[in-house]
């Protein structure tokens, strides 16, 4: 079945483009259809619709296929408010980076959990993790959750800490990758 919220990042294919104030790199050729999936990927999604329409974020990571090229960071920022606008940013990145993204998941131990007593998404938002790896393929639905407090407050306070912990870590890493690969002007 479609999942309409990650409907949002599958059209974004903007690459880091230095006539847009990021440091350009070469585009690697287009994958072929007939590539094994990646080794490793991660994508984060959080999100409503309101009287703004549909405003989310959403960021992923994947290693290349066969391990050895670039592997891509995608981030996408909607929100209407005050008339704003699609933020769409794409970047390859070192083998390195995707290791840290693993790590950071791996250590997080969000994989060994179940969201079955988490909260449902509802009217206020939904946040999902889909996380990759050469042995499992997980994805977690639930509620938005804004504060620790919110986590602890379900009937799986240990499960949803860990999720939230871990959406906390890959938002930073990922915004700081984010703000050094498009800084205007580079630190001297």
């Amino acid at each position: 079945a479609s999942n309409p919220a990650a409907a949002p990042m599958a059209d974004a294919t903007v690459a880091a483009d230095p006539g847009a104030g990021g440091r350009g790199s070469p585009s690697p050729p287009a994958p072929d259809a007939a590539e094994p999936s990646p080794p490793f990927y991660v994508r984060y999604y959080v999100g409503h619709r309101g009287k703004f329409g549909h405003e989310f974020l959403e960021l992923e990571i994947t290693a290349a296929p066969d391990g050895k090229g670039p592997g891509r960071l995608r981030y996408a920022n909607q929100s209407s408010y005050k008339k704003g606008s699609r933020i769409r940013k794409e970047a390859w990145i070192s083998n390195a980076v995707v290791a840290e993204a693993e790590r950071i998941v791996r250590e997080a131990c969000v994989i060994e959990c179940d969201d079955e007593q988490w909260p449902e998404p509802d009217e206020v938002g939904r946040q999902e993790l889909e996380v990759v790896t050469k042995d499992e393929h997980i994805c977690f639905a639930c509620a938005k959750v804004g504060t620790l407090a919110q986590a602890q407050a379900c009937d799986d306070p240990k499960g949803l800490t860990r999720f939230y912990y871990l959406s906390q870590d890959l938002k930073a890493l990922v915004f700081g990758l984010i703000s050094m690969h498009f800084k205007i002007k580079p630190i001297p």
